[in-house]
């Protein structure tokens, strides 16, 4: 096999442009560049010269951010040992930094594999964003661009709060994360948002437009809080809401909510019938239709007749094996009108979901603070300011993910106080889930004294769960010893739960990054290249970072079982592993590789084995090449 060179960076810009290619060939020259005209050539009719006019969102800023979401990211992930809980067997993550860089880093290994995401972004007030991309237009840009200041920055038209910068800049921040997300969802996957009236007319289009029309679910209100603020300018906002879209909708469905008590108490069983509770339900329906008027006689011989624009909804042969079966209801009396029997024993265990969730079901403003305050007891003041009750993020889990799946991740890429974790554990511990979690959070400074930074909160509020959670399965397991009672044996013992999480940090990516030369001071550009040609990564590199960046870049996510081989004495050989891939990833990052290590490392033809180029001489690079797949940095 060839020797190939790593490259620190990635994008789907070569799998997209080779999808293409396999099905329309002819779009590409001898040099296997796009033709355009080509292009429009082989889709014939579909593509329409000189269409400008289309429906859809636009402002300005939003080629710029489109571009964002395509450009590689020169940052890596680093472990932060000791930050965690059970950090050598978890499979859940944390990740400290902006969710734009960590979605970009998460794409090669997670594109396609996660089951639900669910983000609660920050709320456009008009203020400005954290979230500070390097294409944000200051007003005055916006309203030079926009015909509202002249050349001179001479004011042309009012601007008032509500003008169309503060939906600028808000829809230039959600819209490459919600490009690069879509890509990471399964074909089965479904991502909710949660948003305000501020935004939820334009972040509707635009998750029409990223996710598609066709895969809307619903815009879902949720009651957030159950009284009025009297201080309210105008009304008091009682309601948020939240947008529900699949990934693909030919695929993917949403899930029956548990039935509720108040449902199954409408099944009852005034008759004694064997097969349980039932209720009934009208055996007729409106409108007039041909063979379905016709006489039912009752068991005691009374005739029931329907008057006009009725009929009955089953033939006349199906109402009378009913009958015989005990499944229409005459009344107690055996005189009423005819009704069918629906038994509870014989419904779908489930029930559908309101697009209307109260606060009595899933949480209010106020019971998420209480949650915290409950984690947080010796806080007199709230440690985070406007948190999501867990239990809002569980009713997504049940209506996306399944306990008995064994492979769903769940990831937040705007983590907030970490609702999201302790929704996915305690799911987890309710059902005996499998669900694993990837937060993301930039570290941003918290309000809290005690907490400098909002990813402090968010990882001490998952460390707390995760303590309360082991308590209470401690507790659990004590009083089951106490009264003896053993494991059904048909079952087994139950399946143990992920309570824990490791933490990893952005942080520029050790590898040197080209930068291009100006000017014609010859020496200065040699010296330039010989800097780069002198060793590929950026002095005081760590072999953890550069090691994840590499398993990353492969497709190898960050819950892969990494280690260092320990036949090898003279080198130090990773061996990177996942139970998703079929092949492994080897990685040695000594400057100089003994012919021992080439001789005993056991590489499979579909393996990759990573090095300096300068630990290898050419009699050794063939040996490995003509073993795996050979990568020199």
């Amino acid at each position: 096999m060839p020797v190939s060179k790593f490259i620190p960076a990635f994008t789907f810009a070569e799998d997209r442009l080779a999808a293409l290619k396999a099905l329309a060939p002819e779009a590409f020259n001898a040099d296997g560049v796009l033709d355009w005209d080509a292009l429009k050539i082989a889709l014939g009719e579909v593509v329409e010269d000189g269409a400008t006019e289309s429906f859809g969102l636009n402002w300005p800023g939003k080629r710029a951010a489109r571009r964002l979401a395509l450009t590689p990211v020169h940052k890596t992930l680093v472990p932060a040992p000791g930050e965690g809980v059970d950090e050598a067997s978890t499979r859940n993550i944390f990740i400290e930094g902006d969710n734009l860089d960590a979605l970009k880093l998460l794409r090669k290994a997670y594109a396609g594999r996660v089951k639900m995401i669910y983000i609660d972004p920050p709320y456009n007030t008009g203020n400005d964003f954290i979230y500070k991309d390097d294409f944000r237009e200051s007003a005055e840009e916006y309203q030079q661009k926009t015909g509202q200041r002249d050349e001179e920055g001479a004011r042309l038209v009012a601007n008032p709060k509500s003008s169309g910068r503060f939906h600028s800049n808000w829809l230039n921040m959600i819209y490459p994360r919600l490009l690069l997300a879509r890509d990471l969802l399964r074909e089965d996957g479904v991502i909710f948002v949660s948003i305000d009236d501020n935004e939820v007319h334009n972040l509707r289009q635009v998750m029409n437009e990223v996710y598609g029309e066709a895969n809307f679910v619903a815009e879902i209100v949720w009651e957030k809080m159950y009284t009025a603020k009297n201080d309210s300018s105008l009304m008091s906002a009682s309601h948020e809401y939240m947008l529900a879209y699949l990934s693909n909708s030919t695929v993917g469905n949403i899930r029956l909510l548990p039935r509720s008590e108040e449902a199954d108490q409408r099944y009852r069983n005034p008759d004694g019938d064997e097969r349980g509770p039932w209720k009934a339900i009208p055996l007729y329906a409106n409108e007039e239709r041909k063979n379905g008027r016709f006489p039912i006689r009752a068991p005691n011989g009374r005739i029931h007749e329907l008057g006009p624009n009725r009929h009955w909804r089953v033939s006349e042969t199906e109402v009378a094996r009913l009958i015989r079966d005990n499944r229409v209801y005459f009344g107690m009396d055996g005189n009423s009108q005819p009704n069918l029997k629906l038994f509870l024993s014989e419904v779908r265990q489930g029930m559908k979901a309101k697009t209307l969730w109260s606060y009595d079901e899933v949480g209010s403003n106020d019971s998420a603070k209480r949650e915290l305050k409950e984690l947080f007891p010796e806080e007199s003041e709230p440690v985070f300011p406007f948190p999501k009750p867990s239990t809002l993020i569980a009713q997504c889990l049940k209506l996306a993910t399944s306990g008995v799946e064994p492979e769903v991740l769940v990831i937040d890429f705007f983590a907030g106080s970490g609702a999201t974790a302790h929704s996915v554990v305690a799911q987890n511990a309710s059902d005996s889930g499998s669900r694993r979690f990837i937060l993301v959070q930039l570290p941003e400074s918290a309000s809290h004294g005690r907490y400098s930074t909002i990813t402090e909160i968010s990882k001490e509020r998952i460390r707390r769960v995760i303590k309360k959670l082991k308590a209470e399965q401690n507790e659990a397991a004590k009083a089951a010893k106490q009264t003896k009672l053993e494991l059904d044996q048909k079952s087994g013992p139950a399946k143990p739960l992920d309570l824990g999480f490791k933490v990893f940090k952005i942080e520029d990516s050790p590898f040197k990054r080209w930068a291009d030369f100006e000017g014609e001071d010859i020496p200065a550009y040699q010296a330039r290249l010989d800097e780069a040609a002198d060793h590929p990564l950026r002095p005081g590199w760590v072999a953890e970072a550069v090691l994840t960046e590499i398993a990353l870049q492969e497709g190898f996510p960050l819950d892969s079982a990494m280690a260092a081989v320990p036949e090898f004495k003279r080198n130090v050989v990773r061996r990177v592993s996942h139970e998703s891939s079929q092949h492994r990833l080897f990685v040695c990052l000594d400057e100089r590789i003994y012919a021992d290590t080439i001789a005993n490392v056991h590489l499979g033809d579909q393996d990759i084995f990573i090095c300096f180029d300068h630990a290898l001489g050419d009699e050794a690079k063939l040996r490995l090449a003509d073993a795996c797949k050979l990568k020199v940095i």
